[in-house]
C-alpha cells in the first residue's frame, strides 16, 4: 500500500480527546460513544532504526528502517531511504531496536498497593486472594486512580502501548471511571474491563460477602460505562469489557446476562479460567463440569471472549477453543509466583488458540514489566517442554499480534500501513546488550528485561528518552506509597 492509498481510506471522525479534572468530572463530560479513526496532529518520520521489527505478514525485520505517521496511523514502513526526509516531528533512532508496542491482556493494577504482602507471599490461589480480599475492602477511589497510574507507567516504561485491566472489587465509592480518568491523563491505550464479584461466602463463593455486589447493579453499572465510555473505532484509545470475576464469585446467571450485554452492545467478555488445581475442583463440585465445559454452557467462547490463565486447560478445552476462536492470557509470572503450572502455551498455539501475554497483578507477579514478562514466557515453555518450546520471536509474536487478537482488534500489533501508529524502541548501546548485537531482536528477549527509550502511542509520544512525557511520575509514586501504606495498616 502507498502512502496515498493508506491516506485516502475513509474516516469516521475525530478521537476522543483526554480528559481532565477528576474521574467524576469525566463521567459526567463524556460525549456518546465515537467511531475514532484519523486523529488530526503532527506528522511523524521515525527513521534510522538499527532494526525495526513489523510483524506484518511477511515478519520483516528492516535494517536501517523507519516509519511515517500521519495523525494517529502509520501509512508508511520501509529503508528509510525510501521514506520522506521531512515531517512535523522527525525521530531518529540510530541505535535503536523498534518494535510494535507490546499489548497486555490481562492486569488488576489496583494490585500495585498490595505488593509482597506478608501473609500472602507464600500461598497458593486461593489462600492468596483470602488473605487479600480484607486489605482491598478499604479501597477508595483515589486510591484506584493512583493505582492506576503508577500500573501504567510501569507498563509504558517497561514497552507496553495497550493495555486491559480487569477491576473487579469496588468498595466505598470506587469506579471504573477511576481507572479510565488515570488512562487518559497518561496516555495509554486502554480496554477496560468491569469486573464484579456477585457470590459471597455465605452463598458458596470465595469472596467475603462485605465485597460483593448486588447483580442488578453490576449490570446496570456494565451498561452505563459501555454507553458512556466504549469507542468501537478503529485506533480507538478506550474500550469497555463486560468481565465478571471468576466462576468461583459469580453466579451462573450473572455470566449468562453478561454474555448477553455483551453481544447487544459488541464488546468483549473476559474472565479468570482453569488457573490451577483449586478451580478445576471448584468447577467439577460446584457445577459438575470441567471449567471448558461450564463456559461453553454459558456461551461464553467465541472470538469476542477471552479468558486469563487457562494453566489447567485440558485437550477437550483447547480443540474448543481453537474451534471457537476464543483468546487466552496467558501469565507466566503470576502462574510462578503462586505455583499454579506451566500453561501449554504450544499445544494451544499449535491448535489454533489465540494467545496473548498478560503481567496479571502487581501483588502475583509482583511487577508490571512487559518486556520482562515477554522473557519469562520463553524460559517458562523451555522449562516445561524443552528448549525448542519457544523462540524469541514466538515470545515477541505473542505479546504483539497475539495480544490484538486476543482483545478483537486488527489496527494495532504490527507496524504496517493502515495500522495504529503504536511502537516503542529500546536502546541497542546498554550494557546488557553488549555482545549479542549479531541478533538484536532475540536480543531484547533472551538478555536482562530493558526499559524503552522512546514510546509512541497513536502518533503522541508518551516516554522520551526514556522518561514519561504526559505525567510527572514522582509525586505519583510519593503519593501511591502513602496510600499503600494507609491500606495495607487499615487490615492489621
Amino acid at each position: 500500500m502507498t502512502m496515498e492509498q493508506a491516506a485516502q481510506q475513509p474516516t469516521q471522525g475525530p478521537a476522543q480527546q483526554p480528559a481532565q479534572g477528576p474521574a467524576q468530572q469525566l463521567a459526567q463530560q463524556a460525549d456518546k460513544p465515537k467511531k475514532t479513526m484519523l486523529v488530526q496532529h503532527a506528522d511523524v518520520l521515525v527513521q534510522h532504526a538499527d532494526v525495526l521489527v513489523t510483524m506484518d505478514g511477511a515478519r520483516r525485520e528492516l535494517r536501517d528502517g523507519g516509519l511515517y505517521i500521519e495523525g494517529n496511523r502509520i501509512v508508511a514502513v520501509g529503508p528509510t531511504a525510501q521514506l520522506p526526509q521531512t515531517a512535523d516531528e522527525v525521530l531518529d533512532m540510530r541505535g535503536q531496536l523498534v518494535i510494535p508496542g507490546l499489548v497486555n491482556t490481562h492486569h488488576h493494577m489496583y494490585q500495585s498497593l498490595t505488593r509482597a504482602v506478608p501473609a500472602a507471599q507464600n500461598a497458593e490461589l486461593f489462600g492468596w486472594l483470602t488473605s487479600l480480599y480484607r486489605v482491598w475492602a478499604n479501597l477508595t477511589p483515589e486510591m484506584i486512580e493512583v493505582s492506576t497510574l503508577t500500573a501504567m507507567a510501569e507498563l509504558l516504561l517497561s514497552g507496553c502501548t495497550t493495555s486491559s485491566d480487569h477491576l473487579y472489587i469496588y468498595p466505598n465509592g470506587s469506579r471504573l471511571d477511576d481507572s479510565i480518568a488515570a488512562a487518559r491523563r497518561i496516555g495509554m491505550r486502554f480496554h477496560a474491563a468491569r469486573g464484579s464479584m456477585s457470590v459471597g461466602r455465605k452463598d458458596g463463593g470465595l469472596p467475603p460477602d462485605s465485597v460483593v455486589e448486588r447483580e442488578a447493579d453490576i449490570l446496570k453499572d456494565t451498561q452505563r460505562l459501555i454507553e458512556t465510555y466504549h469507542d468501537d473505532g478503529r485506533y480507538a484509545m478506550l474500550r469497555v469489557v463486560v468481565a465478571p470475576c471468576s466462576p468461583f464469585s459469580v453466579s451462573r446467571d450473572l455470566m449468562r446476562e453478561s454474555a448477553r450485554m455483551a453481544r447487544q452492545f459488541g464488546v468483549s467478555l473476559h474472565t479468570h479460567l482453569a488457573e490451577n488445581a483449586n478451580d478445576i475442583a471448584y468447577s467439577r463440585e460446584k457445577f459438575g463440569m470441567t471449567p471448558a465445559e461450564y463456559v461453553e454452557d454459558l456461551g461464553w467462547v467465541g472470538h469476542d471472549v477471552w479468558h486469563a490463565h487457562c494453566v489447567q486447560l485440558d485437550d477437550a478445552g483447547i480443540d474448543l477453543f481453537a474451534r471457537t476462536g476464543t483468546g487466552v492470557a496467558h501469565c507466566p509470572c503470576s502462574n510462578m509466583r503462586l505455583a499454579s503450572g506451566i500453561a501449554p502455551v504450544g499445544r494451544m498455539r499449535r491448535a489454533g488458540v489465540p494467545v496473548g501475554l498478560g503481567v496479571d497483578g502487581s501483588a502475583s507477579n509482583d511487577g508490571a514489566q512487559m518486556i520482562a514478562e515477554v522473557r519469562q514466557a520463553l524460559l517458562l515453555q523451555r522449562v516445561g517442554f524443552g528448549p525448542d518450546a519457544m523462540t524469541a520471536r514466538d515470545a515477541l509474536e505473542i505479546a504483539t499480534l497475539g495480544g490484538a487478537q486476543v482483545l478483537n482488534r486488527d489496527d494495532i500489533g504490527a507496524l504496517a500501513p493502515g495500522m495504529a501508529a503504536d511502537f516503542v524502541s529500546f536502546d541497542l548501546r546498554q550494557p546488557l546488550f553488549a555482545g549479542a548485537l549479531h541478533d538484536p531482536v532475540a536480543a531484547l528477549v533472551f538478555c536482562a528485561p530493558s526499559q524503552v527509550s522512546y514510546s509512541v502511542i497513536g502518533g503522541k509520544v508518551v516516554v522520551k528518552d526514556g522518561q514519561l512525557t504526559t505525567l510527572d511520575l514522582g509525586p505519583v509514586i510519593e503519593r501511591h506509597n502513602r496510600l499503600a501504606k494507609t491500606l495495607y495498616e487499615a487490615a492489621a
